[in-house]
């Protein structure tokens, strides 16, 4: 288990500091996944840099299994059209599972939109989106999932924007058996992100930068040899309490409260791509 909170700590490169008071590089944890040279590191900060020549992402370098994962971002300010900053949980191969946030940028003064999607065992085509209620690009704030044997949740700050429970019994694949690594990048994705793709990146404002702090990791990890630790002798911890098996009344009504005003796409509402509702979308009222 690695649970970590930007504390006060001496940085030489980028370091975080664990709840238990230890201190770990940030390349102790995660790690490039490409484009080394453009992850920056500033004090406490860790940046993605996106120009005409690259993008670039970062990943854990242990999966998890269950729990809480998240970091603070501040997200590309001014005109980010045609670019995507994504922040997910994803396990290998085609039957893949997979969480994720992607924030699709937009010209400046028009609002984000941010993605969300779950893959399970392979299927994906989960798609939500919704404007969100502050501006993302003017200070950080929280991204994080989380995961058990009952729902995923999809948080922003403490608010609840998505829950995906198991619907196992309705044939519904819930992902349980395959640990994910926990990764963020940054991409030119103008051929879909911004508009359907009719508003593209334009360069004379590169490099776009996305900026993080703050990851937060308190799940269950595996070793390399798919081994876990860090859980009790029943392989159970904190996530699996009663009490997160599912939201609570006032997560209900915050979950609510988001569908009500801000989202503006849900896949279980489209008849033209679904004429038949996805199993998974059955019961679910907010």
């Amino acid at each position: 288990m690695a649970c970590l909170r930007m504390q006060s700590c001496f940085f030489f490169i980028l370091a975080f500091c664990f709840w238990v008071s230890n201190c770990a590089e940030f390349n102790d944890i995660f790690e490039p996944s490409w484009a080394i040279d453009h992850v920056m590191y500033e004090g406490e900060l860790l940046k993605l840099k996106l120009d005409n020549f690259s993008g670039a992402g970062f990943a854990s370098k242990a999966t998890y299994l269950f729990g809480k994962t998240g970091a603070q971002i501040k997200l590309v300010p001014g005109d980010s059209a045609g670019t995507v900053t994504a922040f997910y949980m994803s396990s290998e191969g085609t039957l893949h599972d997979e969480f994720d946030f992607e924030f699709l940028g937009n010209a400046s003064g028009e609002p984000y939109i941010v993605q969300t999607n779950i893959y399970s065992n392979g299927t994906g085509n989960r798609e939500q989106r919704i404007y969100l209620w502050f501006d993302p690009t003017a200070d950080f704030h929280s991204y994080s999932f989380l995961w058990n044997h009952n729902q995923v949740v999809f948080f922003v700050d403490s608010v609840p924007i998505r829950v995906f429970p198991n619907k196992e019994r309705l044939g519904v694949p819930y992902p349980k058996k395959q640990p994910m690594r926990i990764s963020s990048s940054i991409w030119n994705a103008d051929d879909w992100a911004t508009q359907g793709g009719r508003l593209k990146i334009n360069w004379s404002h590169s490099p776009f930068i996305s900026t993080y702090k703050s990851f937060d990791v308190d799940a269950n990890e595996y070793e390399l040899n798919g081994e876990s630790r860090g859980v009790n002798d029943n392989g159970s911890k904190w996530w699996d309490m009663p009490s997160y098996s599912s939201l609570t009344p006032r997560q209900r009504r915050l979950l609510r409260w988001v569908h009500r005003n801000y989202i503006i796409y849900d896949y279980c509402n489209d008849s033209t791509r679904f004429p038949a509702s996805p199993p998974e979308c059955a019961g679910l009222s907010f």
